[in-house]
């Protein structure tokens, strides 16, 4: 059987110089008959690859000028002729080219499916938007004119919201990047264009609970604070214009940031934990002594 092995291996190394054209059946055909392990079949199949390679890059150059670059329709196409070989048994009685084209052509359309679309929308739109896309072209060449969608819609024997939804799936195929330039000019850019996080609105929503939650102090303590975190005052300004000591104005601050606290958050089970009002940098009795203060029961100003 060695000698056997040897003269199918020769007679593909050498096929008959008037018949090249059934040279890469021969090459297939010499590959089946050997078992799988056997050491001269990954010889035969780069082989038999090469020799149909000019057949997968015709089918891929079929889908040109849709947007992808040539190199990777070559790839997907090469794949597909890969696994056309791998699968091809000619005992089938098939050909390999009509057993291999639509193999790559399979391929090449999973690549469009799988690769092409800027957002994954699922396959039955996929099959709708290119049934649609071929019949308007169709359609365009015989009509004059782009046709519509009930016109689509006959000529595909299929419903109207059919050919609209192969419409909307026509506009997420392709996605713009934020640097496309747009405008007079293309002086602006499309991200330009597109908002951003505004936060703003966070210190909108604040200063309108503060300002509710202010209702609940009196004119005394509202004063006061506002003159401490407003107009940026010590608490010994403060108390020579309110008649107040040091101290008895930092107790105020206290109490009334926590009330403040209380009517902002009522659900916090921490109204000593942060202190949003005041400013990094800056520490008064106020933040030290409020414990101190609640336990010698001096909470009220007189």
């Amino acid at each position: 059987m060695p000698g056997a092995a040897g003269a199918s291996t020769l007679t593909v190394a050498d096929p008959p110089a008037s018949s090249p054209a059934s040279a890469p059946d021969d090459i297939l055909a010499a590959m089946a008959a050997l078992p799988h392990g056997h050491p001269a079949r990954p010889a035969l199949r780069a082989r038999a690859i090469e020799a149909w390679l000019p057949m997968a890059g015709r089918l891929a150059s079929r889908y040109r000028r849709r947007g992808e670059p040539d190199d990777d329709l070559v790839q997907a196409a090469t794949v597909g002729l890969i696994k056309a070989v791998d699968r091809f048994d000619p005992e089938r009685g098939i050909d390999f080219a009509g057993y291999a084209i639509p193999t790559v052509i399979g391929e090449l359309k999973r690549y469009f499916r799988d690769t092409t679309w800027a957002v994954r929308v699922p396959r039955r739109l996929q099959d709708r938007y290119f049934l649609v896309t071929a019949a308007t072209r169709e359609l365009t060449q015989q009509l004059g004119r782009p046709p519509s969608a009930a016109e689509i819609a006959g000529h595909l024997g299929v419903a109207e919201e059919q050919v609209r939804e192969g419409f909307e799936g026509a506009r997420v195929h392709t996605a713009l990047l934020l640097s496309t330039p747009i405008g007079h000019g293309g002086r602006r850019l499309l991200g330009d264009t597109l908002g951003g996080a505004d936060h703003g609105y966070d210190l909108v929503e604040a200063r309108a609970a503060l300002q509710r939650a202010m209702t609940v102090l009196d004119h005394q303590e509202r004063t006061i604070l506002i003159l401490r975190f407003y107009g940026n005052q010590s608490q010994a300004e403060i108390g020579s214009r309110v008649g107040m000591s040091q101290m008895q104005v930092s107790r105020v601050i206290a109490r009334s940031l926590r009330r403040l606290r209380q009517e902002i958050r009522p659900d916090d089970g921490h109204p000593e934990s942060g202190h949003p009002a005041h400013r990094p940098g800056r520490r008064d009795s106020a933040s030290r002594r409020p414990a101190v203060t609640q336990h010698r029961g001096r909470g009220q100003v007189p």
